[in-house]
């Protein structure tokens, strides 16, 4: 009775002590700024993946990082005061086995190819920069477009709890049942879509790729169209005006403001290989043209089409633009960075009718240049005379380019994040490593101290066993004992 109650003890009363927490530190350098995310998972892990929360974000001052291609020693000086306020998120024992990744997106995919040499020197001085640091560095990349969209679509089915959620007993398990979303980036150089698709065979295998997360596999679709994020696309939609315009020096915009004047230097807008075909043959990049706002929404919508090659898919239901293969759109959409915040501008968010959409744009653009302060809660020169080309640009991309319709634009909800987490690729990149950090196994606490225990089961198996020993002896003296006392009762009787 006593051993089996140690045993019960012992297995039953014992404490499971997790191994603590992991942290991870993501750079998002895109095209326009550079975010830096601190994220924390359970060391030992769920199905090979961490089980990730974002804790900290902080927004690093300053252009993108591909802007410092004349002085690329300069790149990480604007990091400084993000990475000592991430020193005091991770607690210090932790701060060497703390993993840094810094991801590149369009902004560097085009300063590669514009110029590779700067693009490299850009990385060597970040990667410089990192060696003082307390952290153990991975590198610095500049990750694909499809990588983007993957990873993008990986952070909004994480955040909307399509991989895992808690059950009554508060441990993750995979929800059943559940579908997962599509997402829509919008970037400052690029956009991208991705949505999972139950069919693998389709006609170009270069945009499918396979996802395994929790335990399950999934397929996606996935797309990045570079050139075609929001900041590049304008700098093609007023370089087709130039083109349009008899005049040298004063040109109108009908997405500007009414009211509104800018003068932007040539080489602003012709300095990207996105507007390097349609660049004059006239170009001095120090001449500046004036563009003049005429606020027409019609006119913005109708000229805005031009920058699409819509023709090239014309006929084709599995065709967005440019000639890119595209399956229909399917199930719930998630759409965030520059298409959240053109729609925010526009007082919409979550999901909305199209037909709301339109009309919000049509308001928005109807306004002149000294009403929008007052219609704009936080006002900014540069973006607000551009919301109104953003709404028409999304319009298209959307409509026209994945062929939403009115139906399906409903199941597009615009979104920042979803509770603490930012909806964005440095999040689904962090999940992805996790299946490449090591995990840590629990350690269990026994009620009892091994050496205590080991030193109480022997010493009560050996009183045990002396008892058994000790009763058999008895036993064996009894039994002779009667032998003895029959044998004199025999010798009593004969005689």
């Amino acid at each position: 009775m006593v051993l089996t109650t140690l045993t019960l003890v012992q297995t039953r009363h014992s404490q499971v002590i997790p191994p603590g927490l992991k942290y991870g530190i993501v750079l998002d350098a895109g095209s326009s700024r550079t975010t830096v995310y601190v994220y924390q998972w359970p060391a030992e892990k769920e199905n090979n993946t961490g089980v990730v929360s974002q804790t900290f974000k902080c927004s690093v001052r300053g252009p993108g990082i591909s802007s410092y291609g004349d002085n690329p020693q300069d790149a990480p000086t604007a990091f400084e005061d993000c990475m000592q306020r991430v020193q005091q998120q991770v607690p210090v024992s932790l701060h060497r086995s703390t993993r840094v990744y810094l991801g590149a997106t369009a902004g560097m995919r085009l300063l590669r190819l514009q110029n590779e040499t700067a693009a490299e020197e850009i990385l060597a001085s970040i990667q410089s920069y990192f060696r003082s640091q307390p952290f153990d560095f991975r590198g610095a990349q500049i990750i694909s477009g499809q990588e983007e969209g993957v990873y993008g679509w990986i952070t909004a089915n994480y955040i909307q709890g399509n991989f895992l959620e808690k059950d009554l007993w508060h441990t993750w398990v995979h929800p059943h049942g559940a579908g997962t979303t599509g997402a829509l980036d919008l970037g400052g150089a690029s956009t991208q879509i991705a949505f999972a698709v139950g069919d693998t065979g389709m006609q170009n295998a270069s945009d499918v790729v396979q996802v395994a997360l929790y335990g399950y596999t999934y397929v996606l679709y996935t797309h990045s169209f570079q050139c075609y994020g929001r900041n590049e696309a304008e700098k093609r939609f007023l370089a087709l005006l130039l083109q349009n315009s008899s005049a040298a020096t004063q040109v109108t915009n009908p997405c500007y403001p009414r009211g509104y004047r800018v003068t932007i230097p040539m080489g602003q807008v012709f300095d990207s290989l996105c507007t390097v075909q349609q660049k004059p043959a006239s170009y001095d990049p120090l001449h500046s043209v004036i563009f003049k706002g005429t606020g027409d929404p019609g006119l913005c919508r109708e000229t805005m089409a031009s920058i699409f090659d819509f023709s090239a898919c014309r006929g084709q239901e599995d065709c967005s633009f440019d000639g890119v293969y595209q399956p229909k759109v399917q199930g719930p959409f998630v759409a965030f960075a520059g298409f959240y915040y053109t729609a925010s501008a526009l007082n919409l968010s979550g999901s909305f009718p199209l037909a709301t959409f339109n009309a919000s744009t049509w308001h928005f653009c109807s306004h002149t240049w000294a009403e929008l302060p007052i219609l704009l809660p936080k006002f900014d020169e540069v973006y607000a005379r551009s919301y109104c080309f953003s709404a028409n640009y999304i319009y298209h991309l959307l409509v026209h380019g994945y062929k939403f319709t009115h139906e399906t634009w409903p199941q597009i909800q615009f979104e920042k994040e979803v509770g603490n987490s930012s909806i964005g690729w440095s999040l689904g990149y962090m999940l992805s490593l996790t299946n490449q950090i090591p995990a840590v196994s629990a350690l269990v606490r026994l009620s009892i101290p091994p050496p205590a225990f080991m030193g109480l089961l022997a010493f009560f198996t050996a009183s045990t066993l002396l008892s058994l020993a000790f009763l058999a002896f008895l036993c064996s003296a009894a039994r002779t004992e009667k032998r003895s006392e029959h044998a004199l009762e025999h010798a009593v009787d004969a005689d």
